[in-house]
């Protein structure tokens, strides 16, 4: 039977069988025009097969939809209803075409809006979830995604099914916008707004929330471990970006009922988001789940190259003639699938390799898209791809089936030879059964390509703008920015007293004070932080508001209006923060450039950002007064950093300035109107003047030496390390005499002066105004000092994909995967660092913040690297200052500022190959991880070539599961290989041996007839090579070679290079009688 066509037949629905699960409207004879008949008439279509394959299945009570629509099935899935919500949804919006519409737009619509209610019901009976994974974002805190479809109950426990599936939440607030836009009324009242702004909390840290992705398996091997999905973070993206200053109560709303969102936590999903793709996850290369991410209904990437890509991969990937993969090597329906288990056991996905189920939903998916993209020829090749898919129910109506599988029978011809074996439905559109889901989108497809709605009526929250018309953005918060940004950042320059603006406006710069710019209060992000803590509050929920979360630099360029007060805030890094590295000034002036910088690249609104500047008395004592003022001029000149500035009054600025309105602090009679401080001016004596510079101040970086063993004084009796400690001046002395103090006797121990841990503190405050920074890192990590944004830098470098290491080098370390809280990462640091030297446990910190603030921006510095090992990174560091020559104490790093820290860290990252030995490269390349490009690819196909695998120091890379479990590209492969080739202790030594794998890997690619036959012994071959250039240099040059330094110093290419040397020790073993000749070996005779 062919599928209707509601334009050709308009009358062929009319005989149906009546529908008796949802009313329909008495018919009323009346009088139309041609045009508006054949209208009417496409529409009655679409009534009844709305009706006939979507509606019928709705629960009358809880307005949920269940996941099979035969038999008593009580599941049902937010996704799933979404969809089905969606599709009811369009119908509606068709209607809205006409006048006389017979009470079906009013029904649709009600329809839609019972779903969302409904799953709004269930959410809300578990609003204790919702604050448990505000608190702790755990697969066991998080919001059910199964409910019971008769009453809302939840169903399924944690640890039967993976309930943790951001893209759901982030659908669900996403079509929550679109259908309020569009005039529906689905939020009634302060509760309801007040739990969507909770959801909205758990949703904005979604860059750092692996979860279980839209297919509820997490990673590809479903063995029940979490991902950071890229179908995950674009929909929570695109649900931000949505609902940020959105009113809830639609036209009809006030000032409380808007929604909040923090504008930087969104940059970070957009961020993550970009990092990610094309990629899915780390061990999904491509997905379809892609295509709601990157297209309808979420449309969340702007860069159309990067859209292309993606796209691209998803197509070419997945496609076959039955609809597309899920992904490589999904089992799921597959008929060798083992439905007793719930888990897959190692390997076992290599079983579904070819044979994979095909879903003709992904076709509606990009047919969707190709009518918002203008694309005509993409929307007629999936329309006639699709239709020989879909089967016919009784009545006419087209049912899509969910999924088309290899039968038992025909899978071994199907994997000999892939597309060519006839693939069967599943029971969906049979007997019944329907698939709701893409009955629901093939229903919004049919309506676009039928141009009964638009893209515009579908879309009215705009996610999606067609390239002409994104010139003409008004919209508040926009997803769609210039190409190239060229933002002008409005700054403000405040002195923290009146004689430091009398002081600075001797050298022309003009500032303003807190008092002189009222009534206007300048705030730390601190209070703003405190203020926000009251956004989402609901007792009868139990629900606390917002997480104690800092205010990013996009926060704080925006004005805001607080219980009446006009508030400006200045950005988190010109906090008194009790971390050594703000009192660097040099590092305070790169941050500075930094943010400016980060503002420009992601200011999104149609207003200017707005950036005070706060210079305190402590920024230009001694040799920090040129580099601020120098700064100062920059900014006076226009220029900071690449980015343009204007620096004016700040009353001035303001009418320029983006406005929050806070009106969530509105305070009832009965309760405590909240206390805020803000920038308080610092006053001095009438004619006092500021000291330009100290005497300790001109030295650039103070070294004290010790006046004791401290070997020795660890024996000491208490009382004579407290005599000593009351007659020594050296600071690096009385932090040794104190960290003995500590650990024998507690922090709470009374000395002479006070508290063990409060002259800590004293010696702390004291070394970094005197620029003693080994003294100050010493003191630092006894004090267990933590800096800023840890959490968040780590997480930086995971979401490109890189995993770091905490730990000393050549010690115990401990590798980061998945994203960390502060506090868990803070213990890792001082577990695996301090014990060694306790310095390294705050010189770590510092490199993770740079580290990760320069992959953000930078990230072709780390080409090639994927793993970073800090311990290592230090080591490399050490050994760059030892290169350098000079008369260098062993721990100079130590005493080097955190901004030469950093440009150290810089130099090695880029280091000028010119002039440099064979050893120092091998040294630093191995000692930062880097590997040639193609690498990993190599060691696949050895693996390929090797039935016994590869080991290396003593650790084994086996050829099963590895192969059956990845694939070549897949980004967990990579890791694994890293993970072999983590015991190797020596640097050089690694890089020898990253060589000999490229050596390998390009002889097996030459001699294609080769296999080896026993397991690859890297460091045998390494040896064997050694021993021949031994034996060189013995014969030829009459050298005796005690250790592998010559090696290591020898070039790889040229006459007797190391390549050479590796090459003929991979001949030898091969010839030796270690490989195998293929079948295709043309010396075999046969």
């Amino acid at each position: 039977m062919e599928v209707i066509n509601f334009d050709d037949n308009p009358t062929c629905t009319h005989n149906h069988k009546p529908l008796d699960s949802v009313y329909e409207p008495a018919k009323t004879v009346l009088i139309h025009a041609p045009e508006e008949v054949n209208l009417l008439d496409k529409l009655d279509g679409y009534y009844r097969f709305v009706k006939s394959t979507v509606l019928n299945y709705q629960n009358a009570a809880t307005g949920l939809f269940p996941t099979k629509t035969v038999g008593k099935c009580d599941h049902a899935k937010v996704r799933d209803c979404l969809y089905c919500a969606a599709g009811i949804w369009a119908v509606a919006l068709a209607y809205r075409r006409i006048d006389d519409d017979k009470g079906r737009t009013h029904e649709l619509e009600y329809s839609a809006i019972k779903c969302m209610r409904g799953i709004l019901y269930c959410y809300m009976r578990q609003a204790n979830k919702v604050e448990s994974f505000k608190k702790h974002p755990s697969p066991s805190n998080c919001l059910h995604s199964v409910f019971n479809v008769h009453t809302g109950d939840e169903l399924l426990p944690y640890d039967n099914y993976g309930h943790l599936q951001i893209d759901a939440v982030s659908l669900f607030l996403l079509y929550l916008v679109e259908m309020i836009s569009s005039g529906l009324q689905i939020i009634y009242n302060t509760d309801e707004v007040s739990f969507i702004q909770n959801l909205v909390f758990c949703v904005e840290r979604s860059y750092r929330r692996p979860d279980f992705g839209m297919w509820e398996r997490g990673s590809k091997y479903n063995n029940g471990s979490t991902e950071l999905h890229s179908s995950s973070v674009g929909m929570a993206k695109s649900a931000l970006e949505a609902i940020n200053g959105f009113n809830l109560f639609g036209n009809q709303g006030c000032s409380w009922s808007v929604i909040f969102v923090d504008f930087d936590a969104h940059n970070r999903n957009r961020q993550t988001l970009c990092s990610l793709l094309p990629r899915e996850s780390r061990s999904h290369n491509t997905d379809a789940a892609l295509l709601p991410c990157i297209s309808y209904p979420a449309f969340a990437v702007e860069d159309d190259a990067l859209f292309e890509q993606t796209m691209e991969k998803v197509v070419r990937k997945l496609r076959g003639t039955y609809g597309m993969k899920r992904f490589l090597r999904d089992g799921y329906r597959t008929r060798l699938e083992d439905h007793s288990r719930r888990y897959y056991k190692p390997a076992e996905i290599k079983l579904f390799d070819g044979i994979e189920c095909e879903f003709p939903l992904f076709y509606i998916y990009l047919i969707i898209d190709g009518v918002f993209r203008d694309n005509t020829e993409q929307v007629n090749e999936y329309m006639h791809l699709l239709e020989p898919l879909l089967h016919h129910s009784y009545d006419g109506f087209a049912k899509v089936p969910k999924y088309y599988y290899v039968p038992a029978d025909f899978i071994e011809s199907e994997k000999e030879s892939p597309g060519s074996q006839k693939r069967f439905p599943n029971t969906s559109a049979q007997e019944g059964n329907l698939f709701l889901w893409g009955q629901a989108l093939y229903i919004i497809a049919k309506l676009l390509v039928d141009e009964l709605i638009s893209p515009k009526e579908l879309d009215p929250c705009k996610r999606y703008i067609p390239p002409k018309e994104q010139r003409n953005i008004s919209m508040r918060y926009s997803n769609q920015g210039l190409s190239e940004n060229d933002v002008v950042v409005h700054v403000s320059l405040i002195a923290e007293s009146q004689r430091l603006q009398v002081f600075l406006n001797t050298f022309g710069i003009q500032t303003q004070t807190p008092q002189q710019v009222e009534p206007i209060q300048i705030w730390p992000q601190q209070e703003l932080v405190k203020a926000y803590l009251y956004l989402g509050v609901n007792k009868k929920l139990n629900l606390s508001g917002r997480p104690n979360r800092p205010i990013g630099c996009i926060g704080t360029s925006k004005l805001y209006r607080i219980l009446g007060k006009t508030i400006v805030c200045y950005p988190i890094v010109f906090d008194l923060s009790d971390f050594y590295m703000a009192q660097d000034v040099m590092l305070l002036i790169d941050d500075i450039k930094n943010l400016l910088l980060f503002i420009k690249q992601y200011w999104k609104m149609n207003r200017r950002p707005l950036f005070l500047v706060l210079i305190r008395e402590d920024n230009i004592k001694g040799s920090r007064l040129n580099p601020i003022l120098d700064m100062l001029a920059a900014f006076k000149n226009g220029m900071v950093g690449g980015v343009k500035v204007h620096v004016d009054r700040l009353q001035t600025l303001i009418s320029g300035a983006i406005v929050e309105q806070l009106d969530f602090l509105r305070i009832s009679e009965e309760e405590e109107i909240p206390q805020f401080q803000g920038l308080e001016e610092l006053e001095f004596p009438k004619h006092s003047k500021v000291k330009r510079r100290s005497s300790i101040a001109s030295i650039p970086n103070v070294v004290e030496h010790l006046d004791i063993d401290p070997a020795m004084w660890m024996f000491r009796s208490t009382a004579d390390i407290l005599s000593k400690l009351s007659e020594s001046n050296s600071l690096a002395t009385q932090a040794v005499l104190l960290s003995i103090l500590l650990k024998s006797e507690g922090p709470n121990f009374i000395t002479g002066e006070g508290l063990v841990i409060d002259r800590l503190e004293k010696v702390y405050q004291r070394s970094g105004s005197r620029k003693n920074w080994s003294n100050v890192r010493f003191t630092a990590s006894l004090l267990g000092k933590q800096v800023d944004s840890l959490a968040p830098s780590i997480t930086r470098a995971l979401v490109q994909g890189k995993q770091v290491t905490i730990g000393v080098f050549g010690q115990e370390e401990e590798v980061i995967s998945n994203p960390l809280s502060p506090t868990e990462i803070k213990n890792i640091v001082y577990t695996k660092c301090a014990k060694h030297d306790v310095r390294d446990a705050v010189l770590q910190q510092e490199l993770v913040i740079h580290i990760g603030w320069l992959i953000s921006n930078s990230p072709e510095l780390f080409h090639g690297m994927l793993k970073f090992r800090i311990g290592w990174i230090i080591h490399a560091m050490e050994h760059a200052l030892a290169a350098r020559g000079g008369d260098l104490p062993a721990d100079y790093l130590y005493q080097m500022s955190p901004s030469d820290v950093k440009k150290l860290l810089l130099d090695i990252l880029q280091p000028d190959e010119k002039g440099r030995s064979w050893l120092n490269r091998r040294h630093l390349d191995g000692s930062l991880n880097r590997t040639p490009k193609g690498f990993y690819d190599r060691v696949w196909q050895i693996l390929e070539r090797t039935s016994e695998g590869i080991t290396v120091t003593g650790k084994h890379l086996p050829q099963q599961p590895t192969l059956s479990d990845m694939t070549m590209y897949e980004m967990n492969f990579s890791l694994l290989v890293e993970d072999t080739l983590q015991d190797i202790i020596q640097p050089e030594y690694r890089q020898i041996i990253v060589e000999l794998i490229m050596v390998v890997s390009v002889m097996l690619e030459r001699n294609p007839e080769l296999e080896f036959v026993a397991e690859v012994n890297l460091d045998n071959l390494v040896k064997d090579a050694f021993d021949e250039f031994k034996n060189d240099k013995v014969r030829l040059e009459h050298v005796e070679v005690e250790s592998m330094q010559d090696f290591y110093q020898t070039p790889p290419t040229g006459k007797r290079g190391t390549a050479s040397y590796l090459m003929k020790a991979v001949m030898n073993t091969l010839l030796e009688g270690d490989v195998k000749s293929s079948v295709d070996d043309p010396c075999v005779i046969s």
